[in-house]
């Protein structure tokens, strides 16, 4: 599904996904609209600037949790990504009523509007934190997750479909451990958690491409994961600030040592190609003859992957020539 001349609605468009899916759309597919839809105003000026104010580019204050202003903004909308999301573990803990309204009622809220206004696609991003969550936010998302995916039972064969993709940390992003070590190397000090932490690792226009092609690619039902390499959070501290002091702190509630993006439950009914693997749901809405499975291969039995074993951990070298990307952006 081509993405010029579509309208497009961005939920959570302000955060960093959003303004760099933003960039890259209006640059090389030609939309015919993007709305921006978010609760901050200042957010929303900012990136109005920044985009020199694109006429294509649509700014609408809301929040997810206002199913009567999600109808609103749907209407006329070709496709939906609901980017949209409190995703900060510590706040989650702390506020969980406010994570649940935000990425659970949210997520149901987007779906009903999709339903009402006959889009025609919605995909959702998701987080490896879903698979066997430890903490609030990953279960939230999982709870997302599921949503999105038994919502095409509700269309009856009609638009929208809907889908997820489900992606690790993203270098750069607002909150990250880049952005933390950056601060710290100042003071001569980085914080570790753990020394055998490792996390899945993905560069922000590495995840909006990924997110176009699954739009082209979705059926409806699926969740989409991309292949990625993995890094030590040590090595990663050892890139950003040579020579610093490591301190020990221990591992943070609703933290793991490890992430995973596919368990195994999940690959006995998982395809494999060359860049993702592709979950195919379990239930009847789902066509196994539809043509995104061609081409995909069975996962052998207990496949698992996860960020310590999936064979691609990235060298310190390799971290460097991404970090150096990252400071000259």
């Amino acid at each position: 599904m081509s993405l010029a001349g579509k309208t497009i609605l961005l939920t959570g468009g302000t955060g960093t996904f959003g303004r760099k899916f933003t960039e890259l759309v209006l640059r090389d597919h030609d939309p015919k609209a993007i709305r921006v839809f978010s609760r901050d105003e200042l957010k929303q000026y900012n990136m109005r600037i920044d985009f020199d104010d694109d006429p294509r580019l649509k700014f609408l204050i809301g929040d997810v949790r206002d199913r009567d202003r999600l109808y609103r903004a749907m209407n006329g909308v070709d496709i939906v990504l609901h980017a949209a999301a409190l995703k900060q573990v510590p706040s989650c803990e702390y506020n969980p009523f406010e994570a649940v309204k935000t990425n659970i009622l949210g997520a149901q809220n987007v779906i009903e509007s999709a339903i009402d206004n006959g889009v025609q696609k919605v995909i959702a991003l998701s987080t490896d934190k879903a698979v066997n969550p430890v903490n609030l936010y990953g279960a939230t998302k999982l709870c997302a997750e599921k949503l999105f995916i038994q919502g095409n039972a509700y269309t009856g064969g009609r638009p929208p479909r809907m889908s997820c993709v489900r992606y690790g940390n993203v270098v750069g992003s607002r909150g990250s451990v880049v952005e933390v070590f950056m601060k710290q190397r100042m003071t001569g000090t980085i914080t570790i958690t753990d020394e055998r932490m490792t996390r899945f690792w993905i560069t922000q226009k590495q995840a909006v491409e990924f997110v176009i092609m699954c739009i082209d690619l979705m059926q409806g039902g699926e969740v989409f994961v991309p292949k990625l390499p993995s890094m030590k959070t040590i090595d990663l501290a050892d890139v950003i600030a040579p020579g610093a002091e490591k301190q020990i702190v221990g591992v943070r509630p609703g933290e793991k040592i490890d992430e995973v993006l596919l368990t195994e439950e999940e690959s006995r009914h998982t395809l494999e190609f060359e860049t993702f693997y592709l979950i195919e749901p379990e239930h009847k809405f789902w066509n196994l003859e539809q043509p995104d499975g061609s081409g995909g291969k069975p996962l052998p039995d207990g496949f698992r992957y996860t960020s310590r074993d999936n064979g691609w951990i990235m060298t310190k070298d390799e971290l460097r020539s991404l970090f150096g990307e990252l400071e000259t952006v």
